[in-house]
């Protein structure tokens, strides 16, 4: 059965989701404390997606939203290098945060999410496959969503009752971005916090470097 283009756009619908997390989609909550470590640690009902080990000495979280073009970039470009150097070597741990900008990153990351379950090397080549193709993704997001959910394996049904019939992984994924406006006071994508120390904004390999590097001897 196909997913209709009207159907596809009642699952995007974030006005009833946005409801129940109490936020509109776009609105930095004013009344934003200053994070801890355990506002930081916070993953949210879906649990973090994950890469390197968890006794690493540094920790990276990535606050991105799948139609960012800065976060494709950064995935693109400098998250190979981060990884193969740092992630791979025991020295970093890379979580990922959902922070959906608007209603075609929200369903892109529902898609994520549903095809990886707890998996999450699946997560993160889902996620960089969606990033390679972004601009399909943006100009035709229905056959984007179910292009990529094909070529990982899932029937449309599968896709339809990700994206529209089945509410609670997009609520996950809201409420995470609820507590990063609230509380993080995260309010534009890429950011990244590394052991706890905010950075916003696109960011290089060479500047990820002059971070972590200190944090490796101290």
């Amino acid at each position: 059965m196909n997913i209709t283009r009207r159907a596809f756009t009642a699952a995007l619908t974030l006005a009833g989701l946005a409801a129940v997390a109490g936020l509109s989609p776009l609105r930095l909550v004013a009344d934003a404390r200053a994070q801890s470590a355990s506002d930081l640690a916070q993953a949210g009902a879906l649990g973090d997606m994950a890469l390197g080990a968890k006794d690493a000495p540094v920790t990276i979280i990535e606050y991105a939203s799948m139609t960012c073009p800065h976060c494709a970039t950064f995935t693109k470009d400098v998250f190979p290098k981060l990884k193969s150097e740092y992630i791979d070597t025991g020295k970093v741990r890379f979580i990922f945060r959902e922070f959906p900008l608007d209603q075609v990153a929200l369903a892109a990351s529902a898609l994520a999410r549903c095809i990886a379950k707890d998996d999450a090397q699946k997560y993160f080549a889902v996620v960089d496959m969606l990033f390679r193709q972004q601009n399909e993704l943006v100009s035709d997001a229905l056959g984007t969503i179910n292009r990529v959910g094909k070529q990982a394996g899932f029937s449309e049904q599968m896709i339809k009752d990700c994206v529209q019939n089945d509410p609670t992984v997009q609520k996950g994924i809201l409420d995470v971005r609820e507590h990063a406006y609230k509380t993080l006071k995260i309010d534009s994508t890429p950011s990244f916090f590394v052991n706890g120390t905010l950075v916003r904004g696109e960011t290089s390999f060479e500047g990820f470097e002059k971070i972590i590097k200190p944090l490796l001897k101290s």
